[in-house]
């Protein structure tokens, strides 16, 4: 394995245990849906995830991850704003 591939094994991995972790603080009632942490563990989770998807070629995976990116990308904006 290179270290490229290392990497990307990597920042996939991390991706998957941040998305997990923010939907199981959700679920616990430790974190509310419109929390920073809690969109913002989703947009980085989902961008490494669609990294991670990307370089293996699941482009459904990948797609899925990018919009759940921007959803995250959109309440992180709106809750700015509010």
């Amino acid at each position: 394995m290179t270290a490229l591939s290392l990497s990307i094994e990597i920042i996939g991995w991390t991706g998957a245990a941040l998305i997990l972790l923010a939907y199981l603080l959700l679920s616990a009632g430790r974190l509310p849906a419109r929390s920073v942490a809690y969109q913002g563990a989703n947009l980085l989770g989902a961008i490494a995830f669609a990294i991670n998807s990307g370089w293996h070629g699941a482009v459904p995976s990948a797609a899925l991850n990018v919009v759940w990116a921007g959803i995250a990308l959109f309440a992180l904006i709106r809750m700015s704003r509010a």
